[in-house]
């Protein structure tokens, strides 16, 4: 009997990167053997103007026609040239609640959100990024603009402080399958001098980065990566208080200042002893 698919569920604005995120999303789909679902939500005050009920249903109803026939636009050339299943809803009312419910009900293995402009992110914050980190346990992509997993691109994995780390989520070895070996594993230590040891390897081939930390080790690990041609990075959330390294901070400033998409693995897992 065949495994049950893993889901991958899209959260979209709809705006101008939505065709990159959705393309990402189908490029781990095609990965990890998974289908993807498309999920769209804006606030009632954003649709609705008038005070009348009856108008207010004509617009709602409008609203929903556009949102069909503008995702069906987006995804059914993804759909034809790929063979993959994509299906799509749409949500109107508080945009956390909205989110949240839709997690609740549908049970995503991971979900992909498009990576937001640095300059947006330091005036206002990235609140679904960070509502959906803190609500969803399991794995979240989050697609670059700039270098994004579509099908047809070769995969390149790099991994943050990987030889600390268990990456252990059920279809990592997957996209350990599919990467253009070496893996480069970009570890962050208070001090060069302080007798760090490498621990052991997610893969044999790895080949590590050691970074002391200061002020510029996110903008170097960000000009390595680029270097080393890495599309992808993992980062496995930390489940000890107290811990430094992959902490929610931490991947806070891996979020807002590298221009890679981002793989942030499940926060149920263990670390390396």
């Amino acid at each position: 009997m065949k495994a049950k698919k893993y889901k991958i569920l899209v959260l979209s604005d709809l705006k101008k990167h939505t065709n990159s995120t959705i393309k990402s999303a189908v490029g781990l789909a095609k990965m990890i053997d998974a289908e993807v679902d498309v999920f769209h939500v804006k606030k009632p005050t954003d649709v609705v103007a008038s005070d009348s009920q009856l108008s207010a249903i004509r617009t709602i109803n409008q609203e929903l026609n556009q949102f069909k026939n503008k995702i069906e636009k987006l995804i059914n050339p993804f759909i034809e040239s790929y063979n993959i299943a994509i299906t799509s809803n749409y949500g109107l009312g508080n945009i956390k609640s909205e989110i949240e419910a839709y997690i609740s009900a549908t049970k995503p293995d991971v979900i992909v959100l498009g990576k937001r402009n640095t300059k947006i992110l330091k005036l206002a914050g990235d609140h679904v990024t960070d509502f959906v980190l803190k609500t969803h346990n399991g794995p979240v992509l989050i697609v670059s603009n700039k270098n994004g997993i579509a099908p047809e691109t070769d995969l390149h994995i790099g991994l943050l402080n990987g030889q600390s780390q268990v990456f252990n989520q059920h279809f990592n070895g997957n996209l350990f399958e599919n990467t253009k070996a070496p893996l480069k594993s970009f570890n962050i230590v208070n001090s060069v001098n302080s007798g760090y040891k490498l621990g052991d390897k997610p893969n044999e081939n790895t080949i590590d980065f050691v970074f002391e930390k200061n002020d510029n080790t996110i903008k170097n690990i960000d000009q390595y990566l680029d270097k080393n041609k890495v599309n992808l990075l993992l980062i496995n959330r930390s489940v000890k208080k107290g811990t430094t390294a992959n902490n929610e901070s931490e991947i806070k400033q891996i979020i807002n200042n590298v221009n890679v998409s981002l793989f942030i693995t499940s926060n149920t897992q263990k670390q390396a002893v």
